[in-house]
């Protein structure tokens, strides 16, 4: 018996499905399960995970500039991709004390989002329903699936999200 193939059996280490029986030698299918699993395991390896180029991107604070009026509409800066191709992007958005986002959806296939800062109410629907908000504060973590009604409200002051998602993105509101 070969010696690799013994230690397989000596440990009953059945990972090829070919040695019931007593066989040594290794079947085709085997073969080339085998060599599809490790070349799939290389490429995970090798493949770097970075998808805008070669560099690591590093925004300080003092970095990052919102764009859009200081009061009603929110203001938004993307921090990374760009949410109006296909690919992951980062954005943050400021909402201003007192603002209401009317219900609205994504079309995003993922969305998440965390509250860096104040509190977010948050509904879901597609009708404006102050008693189903939910209360969302700093360091909370939601998700959004894709093109589900939703509903945001800065009540008690300036609130800033950060979002992450694939995009193409966009915005479309509920019509009334």
């Amino acid at each position: 018996m070969p010696q690799d193939l013994g230690v397989a059996r000596q440990v009953g280490f059945n990972w090829l499905g070919n040695l019931p029986g007593g066989e040594d030698e290794m079947k085709p299918q085997s073969t080339l399960v085998l060599l599809f699993g490790l070349g799939l395991a290389a490429g995970f390896v090798a493949t770097p995970a970075v998808a805008q180029g070669t560099e690591a991107i590093t925004k300080l604070p003092q970095d990052i500039e919102f764009k859009g009026p200081l009061s009603g509409p929110p203001q938004t800066v993307v921090v990374y991709g760009d949410p109006t191709k296909p690919g992951v992007f980062v954005s943050r958005v400021k909402f201003s004390a007192g603002w209401k986002d009317p219900p609205h959806w994504h079309p995003d296939e993922v969305r998440t989002a965390v509250v860096l800062s104040g509190t977010l109410y948050f509904g879901t629907g597609e009708e404006w329903d102050e008693s189903k908000v939910k209360a969302y504060p700093p360091g909370t973590f939601y998700s959004e699936p894709s093109k589900a009604p939703h509903y945001t409200w800065a009540k008690d002051g300036e609130v800033i999200i950060q979002v992450t998602g694939v995009g193409p993105s966009g915005k479309t509101f509920v019509k009334k």
